[in-house]
């Protein structure tokens, strides 16, 4: 028995949700859906971004709508003009099977006379921004005066995006005796006092504790200078070679020059912000759902309802002036039951907001150093070896192979191996050989703050050793539990396993020198569902993400990296296998656009016309200056 049909839901509903692919509900819709359909009530409802809101509130109200009267009888805000839109799909696919429920979406940017056209037509369901709604009603072209249901999504982004007025005119339009549900992540004084104001003993609902953070997020933070906060970005990103990402910084013009610069940078990104057009913001955010974008640089507004699958990180270049907004950036990430990291690029001066998030989030920050030059190397030179391994051959080039072989037949198998990796990485390498590596803070920094904290320094003596493994996420693995599986098989103690790093195909972890032998005994005589498991020790030690030791990154360039791997890693290129939204700068800088157009013109108008001559990407690219020391922005317009 699917676990919906326990809900109350109605025949036509519970088919929708099987073409949907729903298998459960999440817990807010397991609390929240009952109640609504049982009794008429109105609710708060306090739970994290991704947690399945739409659709706790969504099933409820099309099956308690009269379908028969084209009156509006349900009103549904929301903070923008993506989650306006987005809510508005959702609830068409719910009510597929219900005849006669029509759903209008009422937004800025669009015409308001079609809007108003469409709305008169019958709209049991409107979905609107506050903006926009109140323009309706003073144009006297919307009539909620006798809906039965008001439901306010994100209710505390809307407030903090500066419409309290508006919602309380909206709802000063409202029949008394209506429902009001209102869902939210956060419940600060503005919300609390709405809910006084136009509720009636509201059943309250909570998923976790109130404004805490998501349980399926991480969070992590990285201290650097402030010149530094470009190029630990880059960093970042070229150490994670997977990621999908939404990079949040505070202003309109940050938001464009980082985008810029990482686009410049060969990076697969773009910008999103308010000066965009509606066709600008919809071209990028379907280039971003199709991957086609790598990394989405966004301001907290334009980013608000962005509901993306499979993001895996979420990186604040910039930690926002509100610390509640926090939590609704890493809800970004973390979604329908998956892992996601939020990571944090701070400076010495915002370290304080890092234990006022901690507060409200109700979790605790990892501290890490940017990873060093060496490292990042290694893992990209890893994950290149696995691309090329995956790889389907296309059988088109059989008919080239005797030219091929004729030029590489004096070649051996390993002298092949390392020019064709040098081929993608020679340029890669250099950049890192010529560019310091940036955490260089002092022990005593470090050090002050955990102290200050009372964090638990992990494996204090400096002296790990870190190994490189043959499985990754391809093998259903995140860090914690590949952790515990290397705990189980290894026999070791809590905290005898760590630094666990979990790529692709391949993994890093590491341990006190005094369990190598037994690692490398063990795990090289164990078989993961029929396939050896080979480990090797890693000539990276893993320095430059230590956690609480105050150690800086370590490694040299000098010879090759561990195992006998050699040479050096550059990300995608001429040799490399091509794959949606991957990401890291590319050694042809004149190579011909990724899918998507992102590489020479792209969608939104976000074009560099800078020149780009052959043999440019010879040159390092040129490292940006900070971005994060902006004034504190004014207040959004509304929608």
């Amino acid at each position: 028995m699917n676990k919906f049909e326990q809900l109350g839901l109605s025949e036509s509903l519970l088919k929708a949700i099987l073409d949907l692919g729903f298998e459960s509900p999440t817990e807010v819709q397991e609390k929240a859906i009952p109640l609504l359909l049982e009794k008429d009530t109105d609710m708060v409802a306090l739970a994290q971004t991704g947690t399945g809101k739409t659709a706790a509130f969504g099933f409820p109200v099309i099956q308690k709508i009269d379908a028969n009267n084209r009156n509006t009888q349900a009103l549904i805000l929301s903070p923008t003009r993506e989650l306006c839109l987005q809510i508005t799909n959702e609830i068409k696919n719910y009510s597929k099977y219900e005849k006669g429920i029509n759903v209008v979406a009422v937004y800025g940017g669009a015409s308001i006379t079609d809007q108003a056209r469409d709305i008169k037509r019958g709209a049991q369901i409107i979905v609107a921004t506050p903006g926009r709604m109140q323009d309706m009603i003073n144009r006297g072209l919307v009539n909620i005066s006798q809906i039965n249901f008001c439901i306010l999504d994100e209710a505390d982004e809307m407030l903090n995006m500066g419409f309290y007025e508006d919602i309380v005119n909206i709802l000063s339009t409202t029949p008394d005796e209506k429902n009001t549900w209102l869902f939210s992540a956060t419940m600060p004084a503005e919300v609390a006092r709405i809910g006084k104001q136009f509720m009636k003993d509201p059943i309250e609902i909570t998923v976790g504790a109130k404004n805490s953070g998501s349980a399926t997020v991480s969070h992590e933070f990285y201290l650097v200078n402030a010149r530094d906060r470009y190029e630990a970005l880059k960093r970042l990103a070229d150490s994670n070679p997977d990621i999908f990402s939404v990079v949040f910084c505070r202003t309109k013009r940050d938001t464009q020059a980082v985008a810029e610069k990482l686009i410049e940078d060969g990076y697969s990104a773009a910008a999103l912000h308010g000066d965009l057009s509606q066709a600008q913001r919809d071209g990028v955010m379907k280039s971003f759902r199709g991957r086609q974008i790598q990394m989405l640089v966004a301001t907290d507004v334009a980013a608000r309802g962005i509901d993306v699958d499979n993001i895996t990180h979420v990186v604040n270049y910039q930690l926002p002036d509100e610390i509640e907004t926090y939590n609704h950036r890493s809800g970004r990430t973390g979604r329908a039951g998956k892992l996601g990291t939020s990571i944090v690029i701070v400076t010495k001066s915002e370290l304080r907001k890092i234990s006022s998030i901690e507060r409200i989030i109700k979790q605790k920050f990892e501290e890490k150093t940017i990873p060093s030059g060496i490292e990042i190397c290694e893992i990209q030179l890893l994950h290149l070896a696995n691309k090329i391994k995956d790889t389907e051959v296309d059988h088109e080039i059989d008919t080239y192979l005797p030219a091929i072989n004729s030029v590489l037949e004096d070649l051996s198998k390993e002298e092949l191996i390392k020019k064709m990796v040098s081929v993608e990485f020679n340029r890669f390498i250099n950049y890192y050989k010529k560019n310091r590596d940036i955490s260089n803070q002092s022990n005593s920094e470090r050090r002050d703050r955990n102290d200050r904290d009372g964090a638990p320094r992990e494996n204090n003596n400096g002296g790990a050793t870190r190994y490189f493994v043959n499985i990754g996420s391809r093998d259903n693995f995140d860090w914690m539990s590949l952790k515990d599986y290397l705990k189980e098989t290894l026999d070791l103690g809590r905290d005898d396993v760590f630094k666990v790093d979990v790529k692709e195909g391949f993994s890093f972890f590491n341990t006190d020198p005094e369990h190598t032998d037994k690692v490398m005994e063990v795990l090289n005589n164990v078989q993961l569902e029929g396939r050896r498991i080979n480990v090797e020790i890693s000539k990276n030690d893993g320095g430059g993400r230590r956690d609480h030791n105050g150690r800086n990154s370590g490694g040299s360039f000098g010879g090759s990296f561990g195992g006998g791997r050699s040479s050096a890693p550059r990300r995608e290129g001429s040799f490399a296998p091509r794959r949606e939204g991957s990401g890291g700068f590319r050694s042809d800088r004149n190579s011909a656009p990724r899918e998507g157009g992102f590489g020479g013109r792209r969608e939104g108008g976000f074009s560099s016309d800078r020149s780009r001559t052959e043999g440019s990407s010879d040159r390092a690219p040129r490292r940006s200056e900070s971005f994060g020391d902006s004034p504190r922005p004014r207040r959004p317009r509304r929608d």
